[in-house]
């Protein structure tokens, strides 16, 4: 059946496993935790949600398991609005899991099972194209099979849709894929792993900026946690500064920012605006705790997506996070 979603979004459906603990455990280690929670998660379910919350008319793509776990994915993410008609369930394989500990800064720790996302294959990605005929906004992560983002990035650049691409969890990624994605979102460590550039401050972001353009990269959003986030397009260089809040939990705001921005986008928004719009969402997702449930709705967002509602862009020749 065709639907008209405006975001479509590809990739990873988990539960999550949470454990609050006072410190995170260095390698080796034992340490005792607090409160336990089993939240929704799975980097692609989190963006659907987060893009579901302020607006967006979202479909998600992927897989679960035919256990509890998958039914409890898939309820919840129809309980917020998001077109469930192409998740496929995968029998004798459990849904992911997501093994979380996060300490009493909001850091985290995250260990992830794959398990039913390894089969988000073509033919579920060919079917959800060619029942959604227009030309939506593609969002992908790195937590289904390498391969399926690379199908899923040439079919989307094929349709003339815009494609997004969050490089998490980070790693090898060819050439072609660096061309055929409209931007690409990594944060300071995966920028890091993808070009081999350390980057400790904003000098370093732009250097690991630049060699992802030379790569193919049209256009780069490195987000730099409370630092904000830099952004580099037609070789224009521009940070963004991050409203400061009091973080309780960080989980998933990195998924909340490219949700946040894909919707953003969708609207019409110019790129340093929806960035900026990015920005302030993520920072009220880590005063909430969970994954999916920390995701703001529209009215939370002090920040608006109207060009005269920014005034925070500034030269990336300084800042040091």
């Amino acid at each position: 059946m065709a639907t008209t979603s405006q975001i479509m979004v590809i990739g990873s459906i988990n539960t999550d496993l949470v454990v609050n603990t006072g410190k995170l455990p260095s390698p080796g280690e034992t340490v005792l935790g607090d409160k336990f929670y089993v939240n929704q998660g799975g980097k692609g379910a989190n963006q659907a949600v987060a893009a579901a919350r302020l607006g967006a008319n979202v479909s998600m793509v992927g897989c679960v398991g035919s256990d509890d776990f998958g039914k409890q994915a898939v309820a919840g993410l129809t309980a917020e609005n998001v077109d469930c008609a192409h998740i496929a369930r995968v029998k004798s394989v459990s849904t992911g899991v997501a093994l979380i500990s996060v300490d009493r800064a909001g850091i985290n720790q995250i260990t992830v099972s794959p398990g039913a996302n390894n089969y988000t294959r073509r033919e579920t990605i060919d079917q959800a194209f060619n029942d959604i005929p227009q030309e939506p906004t593609v969002l992908l992560q790195l937590e289904i099979p390498v391969d399926s983002v690379q199908y899923a990035v040439q079919l989307g650049r094929a349709r003339n849709c815009r494609v997004i691409l969050d490089p998490a969890p980070a790693q090898k990624l060819s050439g072609s894929l660096y061309k055929n994605v409209s931007l690409i979102t990594p944060n300071a460590s995966e920028a890091a792993a993808l070009t081999g550039v350390p980057v400790t401050d904003v000098s370093e972001a732009r250097k690991a900026a630049n060699k992802l353009q030379k790569l193919g990269c049209e256009n780069i959003i490195l987000t730099l946690g409370e630092a904000g986030a830099l952004v580099q397009s037609n070789g224009t260089c521009t940070l963004i500064k991050a409203p400061k809040v009091v973080a309780h939990d960080t989980t998933a705001a990195g998924d909340c920012f490219n949700g946040a921005l894909a919707t953003a986008l969708t609207e019409g928004a110019e790129l340093i605006e929806a960035v900026k719009f990015a920005c302030h969402a993520a920072a009220m997702s880590v005063t909430k705790q969970g994954a999916q449930s920390s995701m703001p709705k529209r009215g939370e967002i002090a920040c608006s997506i109207e060009p005269s509602g920014f005034n925070e862009a500034s030269d990336c020749t300084q800042h040091v996070f």
